[in-house]
């Protein structure tokens, strides 16, 4: 690519290309500058360096990621939202590894944009669990259990951390049952994350 046709999109959609190809964290201006075919400080005019790569990268990826688990629960509750979302959160995050890596931290407080991607995210899941009739704190807290269960699972996978000989997708559909078994539970006694 030439300076010429150089843009924002264009140097944020390479850098994505490269960190899920080698990981978010053997991204650097040098390898972007040489894969477009212009020197580093070309860079310049279009990100405001490493730092404001990564939060363009994150700001995209949260986004996306927000919009594949809302398509993933149109029209479902409950369970089958879980297993429909759940399903879409895995399946993008080893698609997209290095752009996963990406979505992983808190925004900044202060930046809008972030904050607003990464709530897009939240407010699906939440959605989702007022099937449940979790509200407040213990819909905050059935969310971190359902993101950490997942994160958990699609780290290790990713990172060649299941070496064992049983099936990694039957493991999966097992780990989501087993989430949907105690919302299940929760939905009949309202006590685990919602309190007595």
């Amino acid at each position: 690519m030439s300076r010429a046709g150089l843009s924002q999109e264009a140097v944020v959609v390479e850098a994505e290309r490269i960190a899920d190809d080698l990981g978010l964290s053997r991204l650097t201006l040098a390898a972007l500058a040489a894969n477009l075919g212009v020197r580093q400080p070309s860079l310049y005019k279009h990100v405001d360096g490493m730092k404001g790569l990564q939060r363009s990268i994150a700001v995209r990826a949260k986004t996306e990621l927000a919009d594949t688990l809302g398509r993933a629960a149109v029209g479902r509750a409950r369970g089958d939202a879980i297993r429909a979302v759940s399903r879409a959160y895995r399946q993008w995050a080893t698609e997209h590894p290095g752009r996963y890596a990406a979505t992983i931290r808190a925004p900044v407080t202060g930046d809008l944009q972030d904050e607003a991607a990464s709530a897009a995210a939240v407010e699906v899941v939440l959605e989702v669990l007022t099937g449940y009739h979790l509200h407040g704190d213990g819909a905050i807290d059935a969310t971190r259990a359902l993101r950490s269960a997942l994160h958990g699972f699609v780290t290790l996978e990713t990172c060649g951390g299941f070496g064992l000989p049983v099936d990694v997708n039957r493991s999966f559909e097992r780990l989501v049952e087993a989430l949907i078994t105690a919302l299940d539970v929760e939905a009949d006694t309202h006590h685990v994350w919602n309190g007595p």
